[in-house]
């Protein structure tokens, strides 16, 4: 996807997620998060919205530190304000995203071609997933997202954030699991082991195949959907595997 694709993904899932925050009561539970509520679901993606606008704008070449990313949040919004506090701070991202200069130079955490292009495609589908939990929580599931997103997202989860050494996607003896789409070309195959998983873009035998169309495997790899979503052949025993140890987390 191209960075301007990125951006107009992120405008449009971010407007999504206020919409289902606005109609949910901020105390309702988040099933697809289960310690949060949606106030904290809200929360967490208006402060990440603000953090990374931080970098984008000001071109920031190291981590904040905490009271940095704290500067960036602001203070806590009430409930009664929330909604309208997560929308500000989303404008004001996809706007420094869609001001940037190509040529931008400032940290970021995963290969990309670029910071520009990194921190579109993050927030892209930072706020993509956590759209999924905001319908979850209002008890309704949303519009799909494109295939082109959902392609681009799972390619961003296996190949970028799964493959780092500290990810938790392990196992004692070598296990095999294939991720193949069925609306458009699209295959993963999987070695999980003791060491970092590896990820290869190709299709081959495996002990387990999922299969589906891209907008569900890619919400059903973030852990969004029941395992069972996706059609699956093979060692079952590794959906339990995945489910357990495919987990990103906020630090």
């Amino acid at each position: 996807m191209m960075i301007s694709e990125h951006i107009e993904a992120l405008r449009r899932e971010g407007g999504l997620l206020a919409d289902a925050a606005a109609r949910t009561d901020p105390a309702a539970p988040v099933p697809t998060c289960p310690d949060w509520r949606l106030r904290d679901l809200v929360l967490h993606t208006g402060q990440v919205h603000r953090w990374a606008t931080a970098y984008v704008a000001h071109g920031h070449r190291a981590p904040l530190d905490d009271g940095g990313a704290r500067a960036a949040w602001g203070p806590e919004p009430s409930d009664a304000a929330l909604v309208d506090w997560f929308r500000e701070g989303h404008a004001a991202l996809v706007d420094a995203l869609a001001a940037a200069p190509d040529d931008l130079d400032c940290w970021s955490f995963l290969p990309a071609p670029s910071p520009l292009a990194f921190w579109a495609r993050r927030q892209a589908h930072e706020t993509a997933v956590h759209r999924f939990d905001a319908d979850a929580a209002a008890g309704a599931e949303g519009p799909r997202v494109s295939t082109a997103l959902a392609l681009d997202g799972m390619d961003e989860l296996l190949r970028c954030f799964m493959v780092r050494s500290h990810a938790r996607v392990r196992s004692e003896r070598p296990r095999t699991v294939l991720v193949r789409t069925t609306d458009e070309p699209g295959s993963w195959l999987l070695t999980i082991s003791p060491d970092p998983l590896v990820v290869e873009p190709v299709d081959g035998p495996a002990e387990l195949t999922l299969t589906g169309p891209a907008h569900e495997l890619y919400p059903l790899l973030w852990n969004r959907l029941p395992l069972d979503r996706a059609h699956a052949e093979g060692d079952l025993s590794l959906l339990d595997l995945w489910r357990e140890t495919a987990v990103v987390r906020w630090s």
